[in-house]
């Protein structure tokens, strides 16, 4: 935690060092009024002498407004630099997720990525709030109390010790108490971030198979986890408060007690009392407030501990420190994508989802690629933009080791479309212009022609500008597939990558894109894994893969003669049709 607040507070030490000399001023200030009050009561109010209680009066009210202006000065500069530091600290982890392989998200998963850049940084965040506006002042006060307090009276030190101590078995039992609970109310809001954010994603599944008294109960399960890991921490709060004040009462009981023999015997003062037990007071709130930051401290211990696990996650695809330029190529024979004998293993899995990995796909080509489900076509077609790095074996883009090519220079080569096309919320231009920043109407309206996807949006009031929500919810999953592949066509990439972008189109939506598609992406390398034949029968080669490995490559002709895994997709498909006609 403290490593978290160093580095992210140390660009506003200037005003960090100015709420630590404001917050002095103030508890200065606070030391100093109980003594002018003594003087008032023994000197002034005790004599009868009232240029005494005036005088000293009016030094009061100069003092309280020092106080209050140093108290609002340091509330002030506190707030500000907490305030920052959330900010960074968000940046921070949001910057940090964005290098993020599939791999690290798949490890930390999204709802917790999301709580950790949200509640958790409010957690550190108010506790440096704290910190500043009041845990500052704590021990300031405390030991200036003390030394004003044995000023007044030595023999009454007694108390304060014993008062001291009585708290601090009492927030040692607390905080003891306390910190594993946070540690699981952590994980708990967790559990109901991932709850809630797969049943809104999933909503029409849910609906679908009559699952919404099951997902119910099990978002109730989770919210009574964090309701009653939230009652058990409020319960231990709720009691320990009446404690303390307990504590502060009996020890301004006690000091009342044992002062009246002092006053008696003419040892000291009422003025003095009065003074001491305004001390006592101040010295045991400040140990309450030191107490309001322990209860802070265990859950923004917790939450610095899963913001560090996310800063400090090793990245296992890296930016090359000294990339290699990629060069600018036209000859359509020039191989745009290599694959050397690659292969990829997950971490800690058994064997390879796929291996032994070589082909080339040449611009001006269609490549297709076929397979059973899991037989490892999507762990390829990512291994290309490098979504993950190849654990054996070498991806070329343009004869470049994708490892050493720069990002984003690899990135603006192709034009992705995943298994599962996303649209941000906004609107259909706003989406369109992910892939090209500056495009033009006349562009956006091209490439959503190639798509098969104007005649829909020309439907649309707003057209470009029809809202689109998270996910593409308000579109059908064949209007979002066709939106996805107009925003990789809008860029004009020299390689184009279609992970089974075509499965939620009917047989003649699908002919008439790839039709459109040949016209556009004539000099381009063309890269698309299929599940229906059709889609890939007139591509240049089709690479069969089985078990993770190539069994063929070659045309649709070709693969008939000579792959067993092709014939069996072929033959299963053209039943299948058969049946839906005589059906």
């Amino acid at each position: 935690m403290f490593r978290l607040l160093g580095k992210f507070l140390r660009p506003y030490r200037g005003l960090i060092a100015l709420v630590v000399v404001l917050q002095l001023v103030q508890s200065l200030a606070s030391l100093y009024l109980p003594t002018l009050n003594a003087v008032i009561i023994d000197s002034g109010v005790a004599k009868g002498d009232y240029g005494v209680i005036w005088s000293y009066g009016a030094a009061m009210l100069g003092v309280a407004i020092v106080q209050i202006c140093a108290q609002i000065g340091a509330a002030w500069c506190g707030a500000r630099a907490a305030m920052s530091f959330g900010r960074d600290v968000r940046g921070a982890i949001f910057n940090k997720s964005l290098t993020f392989s599939s791999r690290e998200v798949a490890r930390f998963g999204a709802p917790s990525l999301i709580t950790r850049n949200t509640n958790d940084v409010q957690q550190v965040q108010v506790l440096a709030l704290l910190t500043a506006t009041l845990i500052v002042s704590a021990p300031l006060t405390m030991i200036g109390g003390c030394y004003m307090a044995l000023r007044e009276d030595v023999g009454l030190s007694w108390l304060i010790l014993v008062a001291i101590l009585a708290l601090g078995v009492l927030i040692g039992i607390f905080v003891t108490q306390v910190h594993p609970l946070f540690k699981t109310m952590q994980t708990r809001v967790d559990g109901i971030n991932r709850v809630l954010r797969e049943q809104i994603s999933g909503l029409r599944v849910i609906r679908a198979f009559v699952r919404e008294p099951t997902e119910g109960r099990r978002f109730n399960k989770a919210n009574h986890e964090l309701a009653d890991t939230a009652i058990s921490v409020g319960v231990r709060m709720m009691t320990m408060f009446p404690l303390v004040f307990l504590i502060i009462n009996c020890s301004q009981v006690a000091v009342m007690w044992f002062g009246a023999g002092r006053i008696a015997g003419g040892d000291l003062q009422v003025g003095q009392l009065t003074a001491y037990i305004a001390y006592l007071v101040q010295i045991l709130m400040s140990v309450m407030m030191a107490t309001m930051m322990l209860m802070i401290g265990p859950r923004a211990a917790v939450s610095s501990e899963r913001i560090n696990e996310v800063l400090d996650a090793k990245i296992s695809v890296v930016p090359p420190a000294d990339p290699t330029e990629l060069p600018a190529l036209n000859d359509s024979s020039s191989p745009a994508v290599a694959f050397e004998e690659v292969a990829f293993r997950y971490p800690g899995a058994e064997k390879p989802v796929v291996h032994g990995l070589t082909f080339t796909a040449r611009r001006g080509q269609v490549t297709g690629i076929i397979g059973s489900t899991g037989s490892g076509k999507t762990t390829l077609i990512n291994l290309i933009p490098r979504l993950f790095d190849a654990t054996e074996g070498t991806v070329r883009i343009d004869g470049v080791d994708v490892r050493d090519a720069e990002p984003l220079a690899m990135w603006a080569r192709i034009g992705f479309v995943p298994q599962k096309p996303y649209l941000f919320s906004g609107t259909i231009a706003s989406n369109l212009k992910m892939g090209k920043v500056d495009a033009t109407e006349a562009e956006m309206w091209a490439a959503l022609r190639v798509a098969q996807a104007a005649d829909f949006v020309e439907k649309m009031p707003e057209q470009l500008d029809a809202p689109i929500a998270q996910g593409g919810t308000n579109v059908s999953g064949g209007q979002r597939q066709r939106l996805a592949i107009a925003r990789a066509l809008i860029r004009h990439p020299e390689i184009y990558v279609f992970d089974d972008a075509f499965s939620a189109l009917d047989v003649a939506t699908d002919a008439a894109l790839r039709k459109a598609l040949a016209a556009e992406t004539h000099d381009a390398a063309v890269i698309i894994v299929a599940q229906r034949i059709s889609t890939i029968r007139h591509a240049d080669q089709i690479i069969v893969l089985d078990d993770g490995t190539i069994e063929a490559i070659g045309t649709h002709e070709q693969l008939l003669e000579a792959s067993e895994t092709y014939r069996e997709i072929v033959e299963s498909q053209f039943a299948a049709e058969e049946g839906v006609n005589h059906g």
